[in-house]
């Protein structure tokens, strides 16, 4: 998995490209929060939930129905709160969701994501893993292979998001 901090990459980039016109910034504070929510399942290491448990790490709070509905329900429940229309809400959010699992899936580590619970408990990883998977240790970073793992988020992740956040940025202005 990217560390969790690599998983707001796709909302800041996307929201900051497109502007706070058409991504309020309250709306962008949850698609970063929505972005990094799946992590959240590590928690379930803390109950003996064993990772490959589709209650586990990666499971399905990775899922595609958990992608399509947690966005309906922030949605539904802030939509005051989040200054954008629900359709703009709920694609936003949809498309941070998505990109968490997306992006876990092309690491390196790790049993895949669970895209189709609960139709199947099968783990998906892309054909193509460039992204060396995070340590679950802080400690870790301060290794040769927690070097690496950085490096290959900023060039892997950060470096086209701000590619893309530049392009947006352009369009827009013009």
């Amino acid at each position: 998995m990217p560390t969790i901090i690599t998983h707001a990459a796709v909302p800041l980039c996307l929201g900051l490209g497109l502007g706070s016109k058409t991504i309020p910034p309250r709306l962008l504070l949850a698609g970063v929060a929505l972005a990094m929510l799946p992590d959240a399942d590590v928690l379930a290491f803390k109950f003996g939930v064993a990772y490959g448990n589709i209650f586990g790490h990666r499971g399905f709070t990775h899922s595609l129905l958990f992608a399509f509905v947690v966005p309906i329900l922030v949605t539904w429940l802030g939509r005051r709160w989040l200054n954008a229309s629900l359709m703009r809400c709920w694609v936003f959010l949809t498309v941070t969701l998505l990109s968490h699992s997306l992006l876990d899936s092309i690491t390196s580590g790790g049993k895949g994501v669970g895209w189709l619970w609960p139709w199947s408990d099968e783990r998906f990883l892309a054909p193509w893993q460039v992204i060396k998977a995070a340590p679950f240790a802080l400690s870790r970073y301060m290794t040769p292979y927690g070097h690496q793992v950085i490096i290959s988020e900023l060039l892997w992740v950060w470096l086209p998001g701000v590619v893309v956040m530049g392009v947006l940025w352009h369009w827009r202005r013009r």
